[in-house]
């Protein structure tokens, strides 16, 4: 996308779904239901105020979904919400009760339900091992974990840590902590120390359950290490859960892994003799479920607190309108636990009695069809991954997707940042076979949700979120706080109100709450997500990276997104990352960093070649001071990229915590570039 805000490259309606799929969506059906005529009556009536109705059309939404999704509370709320202290501090569903265990497990495991021996997840390890779990399966699990937590002390409102391999035990675990009211603390496995250590001493957490290891790239990666490192650093831990994925336990082993007599105990010792029975508590809709922490790329992690009511109805009502659930359906996002896609993949979909596919591994390995590979053998019905994962799996080319049938996939996912145009068309032609709508959605831990999130009965141009998330009131300002969404000018990305399941504060307190997000535009308070974001003359939004990234070039600001995208245009770049180093002239100058597509070959007319090319989208000046060729990325288990490293790389700046990444070597090839 062009830096002066235009759309030009991803200007062209590539996906119209036909009348017959279109029509068979459940968004379709509640359109029907409530006589609503199109896509844009559906967005004003669940997200604006109506002159017609008695009610906003959020209030209307978030009251009338509960009941058409049959979500199930205890006692019923007095009201949909209560919003006196302004959106800031909205509690929503009051006077309700409910358990987001119940509705994700009890009832479908009830003695006469059909559901009950329903596959809840499939579970992939890397080394080929394949596990199922049916309802009733998961639910037995799930009462003894319960059990376990009340036998160590554990009550509504206390802290568990979850620094879990991803294995299906992990899912006993958080719906247990929600059985007995407990706050979940998921915390994402491949955090070094430091990382865990921060977030086990801020949540205060009394027991951890973790494992001995995962397999990564076919070698043991040990766990149990680092979480006991963290607990020295953090304290508070008293009850350490052990679950044995490496066979540590086995007394013959030759895998040692550190032991701490009685405080360390293994999963099969604790978890499993318990009893199967449990009576699920009943809590109030405001009650904490999840204690989420932001990824921390900047100053301290924030504790995103979540609550029953919210994720139930939020992470519900986007698996079934956005990613039109249907009973039959297997659905597989390229997660951790310990990132907010973890949690609401699961929560989503077994509202529904549904199918999760989890694997353990990377996306490579043994080779780079490993994915195609399993979505053929399980035939998958939804793929969730990110843009940067696709890019690093496009540089292999189509030869990794030949022979493996992907047409059980219905539906494509994405999050986590911009789309380039090329790697976008590049799934849904390949991946998807130019059939499958690429449900780009935008939102976050804070939310546990999505702001954006395109509806799969509607058209889609390249890289494009669609509009408003159902019952999301959903702006574009400019610094003022003036709406300019109908300009079609790039500006910040806000809310105008609350949703069920944004943020109850942070853990912190109140002030860095306020500070973070409703600071920016006061009169009237909306919420600052920090994304640029455009709305074109068609009606369909983009994103165009972090507004506080901007790399402002003698006082022109522009996002490197943007600087990204215009490599990416050129044939020979399969991905690229661009960062702001300081310049006596222009105060801030671009410096990139490019992977390139296979039998390109790194040369001086090249990086020539490459600079033209920005300064032709964006103007000259922005055209790149170095354009630095790496055969790799610094990333996340998850496949972002994590360019603070990149720039820090550069400017010779402290690295910080890079617990989270992925390829370390990757941080030794950015020196070498230089």
């Amino acid at each position: 996308m062009s830096g002066d805000g235009t759309l030009e490259d991803v200007d062209e309606v590539v996906h119209d779904p036909d009348e017959a799929f279109a029509e068979s969506t459940n968004v379709a059906a509640f359109m029907r239901e409530y006589g609503i005529d199109d896509y844009d009556e559906l967005i004003e009536r669940t997200t604006t105020d109506l002159d017609s109705e008695p009610e906003s059309g959020v209030d209307w939404f978030w009251d009338e979904v509960v009941d058409y999704l049959g979500i199930e509370f205890d006692q019923a709320y007095d009201r949909v919400r209560n919003d006196e202290d302004g959106p800031q501090f909205t509690d929503w569903y009051p006077g309700g009760r409910l358990n987001v265990a119940h509705n994700v497990v009890d009832r479908h495991a009830a003695a006469d339900e059909p559901r009950r021996n329903t596959v809840a997840t499939i579970w992939e390890g890397e080394d080929g091992e394949v596990r199922e779990m049916t309802y009733h399966d998961l639910h037995r699990n799930v009462n003894k974990v319960a059990n376990a937590l009340e036998e160590r002390g554990i009550d509504t409102g206390d802290t568990v840590g979850l620094y879990m391999p991803m294995v299906p035990e992990v899912v006993s675990i958080l719906y247990g902590c929600f059985k007995v009211g407990a706050i979940a603390v998921p915390i994402f496995s491949g955090f070094g120390v430091d990382a865990v250590a921060t977030r086990l001493e801020d949540a205060e957490c009394s027991v951890l359950f973790t494992g001995d290891g995962f397999y990564r790239r076919g070698d043991p990666v040990f766990l149990k290490s680092s979480a006991d490192e963290a607990i020295e650093q953090a304290g508070y831990v008293e009850d350490v859960i052990v679950f044995d994925r490496l066979g540590s336990s086995n007394t013959h082993s030759e895998r040692e892994i550190p032991w701490t007599d009685g405080r360390d105990e293994w999963w099969a010792d604790v978890v499993e003799p318990q009893d199967d029975a449990y009576g699920t508590k009943s809590l109030d809709s405001s009650q904490e479920s999840m204690l989420l922490y932001s990824s921390g790329t900047t100053g301290k992690p924030k504790g995103i607190v979540h609550t029953h009511a919210g994720v139930q109805i939020q992470c519900a009502k986007e698996l079934y309108f956005g990613f039109d659930l249907k009973p039959a359906d297997r659905f597989f996002w390229v997660s951790d636990i310990g990132w907010m896609m973890g949690p609401w993949t699961l929560i989503g979909v077994h509202t529904f009695g549904g199918t999760v596919f989890m694997y353990e591994g990377a996306p490579d390995y043994p080779g780079p069809d490993r994915f195609w590979e399993m979505i053929d053998r399980h035939e998958l019905t939804q793929f969730g991954i990110s843009p940067t994962a696709i890019r690093a799996l496009r540089k292999h080319g189509n030869e990794p997707l030949s022979g493996h049938d992907l047409s059980s996939l219905r539906i494509l996912g994405s999050t986590g940042e911009p789309w380039d145009p090329e790697s976008w068309r590049w799934f849904y032609e390949n991946v998807g076979d130019g059939e499958c709508p690429i449900i780009n959605i935008s939102g976050g831990t804070e939310i546990c949700g999505c702001f954006l999130m395109p509806m799969p009965n509607q058209p889609l141009k390249p890289c494009s979120l669609g509009g408003p998330g159902l019952g999301m009131d959903i702006d574009i300002v400019d610094r003022d706080g003036n709406s300019i969404s109908e300009d079609n000018e790039r500006g910040f990305l806000v809310a105008r109100d609350s949703c069920p399941s944004m943020t109850k504060s942070l853990w912190s307190g109140d002030e860095r709450y306020v500070t973070e997000y409703w600071s920016t535009f006061e009169d009237p308070p909306l919420w600052d997500h920090g994304d640029w974001a455009q709305k074109d003359a068609d009606g369909f939004w983009f994103l165009h990276g972090r507004a506080d990234d901007a790399l402002n070039v003698a006082g022109r600001k522009v996002g490197p997104a943007e600087v990204e995208g215009a490599l990416i245009d050129h044939e020979a770049v399969n991905q690229a990352a661009a960062v702001g180093a300081p310049d006596e002239t222009t105060g801030t100058a671009v410096v990139t960093y490019v992977v390139l597509e296979p039998d390109y070959e790194e040369t001086d007319d090249l990086r020539e070649a490459l600079c033209e090319q920005v300064g032709a989208e964006l103007g000259k000046p922005f055209r790149p001071r170095e354009v630095l060729f790496v055969d790799e990325f610094p990333k996340t288990q998850s496949g972002k990229i994590i360019r603070r490293a990149i720039e820090a790389t550069y400017t010779g700046e402290e690295l910080g915590d890079m617990s989270s990444i992925e390829n370390p070597a990757a941080l030794e090839a950015l020196e070498d570039a230089r």
